[in-house]
């Protein structure tokens, strides 16, 4: 990895029904801010929000939001890989994707290269409560990783919920993810986006580029913005506010790792990931991959599965 400048950019989808007309501006106004945001900072790295074409909660079923969505790669990620080469970028959105069959959809991020090719695609593999279609809700899970390495470093992609599981980024970081893009639309608590961001770059020593929706979307879901920048020490190098905007900072990956502590006189001396304990991983593997639950119960009267 090099030294670069970043940025997270958080807009808000259009509230109105979901329609072609409304992802046709909901597109036009992120790749706006994504202009502005390169134009002022200099970014060659640009990371949008979860489902930044549609907003999160589509307020409609799986099949009727498949008839809506364009062919990815393709129409659907045309105006963004466009905005990329452009610009020389390399570019992470989020949007839902369609599969080949009505009705499956997946909640992806893309990555767009500066040449304006997609590099790689993700698809969520932690749906969100009653996004997941296994729950009555529109989204079709994913179970492989994408991690993609790039002239500027090596890029893993994660989606929102997926940053609560912590395994999700430790493969990325295994797999070589010196930074990770985590396109979000976190509705949660300000807490829990930043406890979570953080402890996935600190868990991993990587970068970590949080981009979360701002606004509300066609459900009625208000989002919060407070998109984050964490280094591999977990030091917060850039935090939005609660507006449409963006943040950026420069990387500098030879200090990441310099300091115990941002400043500090104290030098970081172990790697988290070089000193894991494999005999135990092993040893335990059967345990890690097979079901589980809290032994608490759950608000609403729901319980584990």
């Amino acid at each position: 990895m090099r030294d670069v400048t970043v940025a997270a950019v958080q807009v808000a989808p259009s509230s109105a029904p979901l329609t072609p007309e409304t992802i046709a501006g909901n597109t036009e106004r992120a790749l706006t801010w994504v202009e502005r945001s390169v134009e002022a900072t200099g970014a060659e790295l640009v990371v949008l929000p979860e489902t930044v074409t549609t907003g999160f909660g589509p307020a409609m079923g799986a099949e009727e939001l498949w008839d809506l969505l364009q062919a990815s790669p393709g129409a659907g990620t045309a105006p963004y890989t466009d905005l990329a080469r452009r610009l020389g970028i390399h570019l992470v959105w989020g949007a839902y994707e369609p599969g080949e069959e009505r009705g499956v959809v997946y909640n992806s991020a893309h990555l767009a290269g500066p040449d304006g090719s997609v590099l790689g695609t993700y698809h969520k593999t932690h749906p969100f409560g009653t996004e997941d279609i296994e729950r009555g809700g529109w989204v079709t899970k994913g179970d492989t990783v994408t991690v993609v390495e790039t002239e500027i470093g090596t890029i893993g992609l994660i989606i929102c919920f997926d940053g609560d599981y912590p395994e999700l980024s430790r493969i990325n970081a295994v797999k070589g993810a010196e930074i990770i893009a985590r396109p979000s639309a976190l509705l949660r608590s300000a807490d829990l986006w930043e406890l979570t961001t953080r402890a996935r770059a600190y868990d991993n020593h990587v970068y970590v580029i949080g981009a979360n929706a701002t606004g509300v979307d066609p459900a009625g879901a208000p989002y919060f913005g407070n998109s984050l920048i964490v280094t591999p020490i977990a030091e917060v190098v850039a935090r939005g506010a609660s507006h449409e905007g963006w943040v950026s900072a420069a990387l500098k990956p030879q200090q990441a790792m310099a300091t115990l502590t941002p400043g500090s006189s104290v030098p970081q001396k172990w790697d988290h990931l070089d000193e894991r304990n494999l005999a135990l991983l092993a040893n335990y593997a059967e345990e890690l991959a097979g079901p589980a639950n809290t032994p608490f119960p759950l608000g609403g009267g729901r319980v584990g599965s």
